[in-house]
């Protein structure tokens, strides 16, 4: 990677960098949560106060992964409607 010279070169990497980090984030959260509902209903399938952890957290995970996504693309709605890029 070239070291930016210019205004518009450091912008332009900072949203590069952004645009890498976005997706990673979701694939860190969402491997997480498979992560923890495998540990909640496979690993401790016989424990039913983890069974109902697990539930409370697949729910939670579902729609902040809903939440994510929904802002992640109005964003880019907005940036391609008003910018073009």
């Amino acid at each position: 990677m070239d070291t930016p010279t210019t205004y518009s070169g450091l912008v332009a990497f900072f949203i590069d960098f952004i645009n890498i980090l976005i997706p990673a984030i979701f694939a860190l959260i969402f491997v997480y949560m498979v992560w923890k509902i495998l540990d909640a209903w496979v690993l401790h399938a016989g424990d039913p106060a983890k069974v109902a952890e697990g539930r409370v957290f697949a729910v939670t995970a579902v729609l902040v992964l809903v939440v994510m996504l929904s802002f992640w693309g109005i964003i880019a709605l907005v940036r391609t409607s008003f910018l073009g890029a």
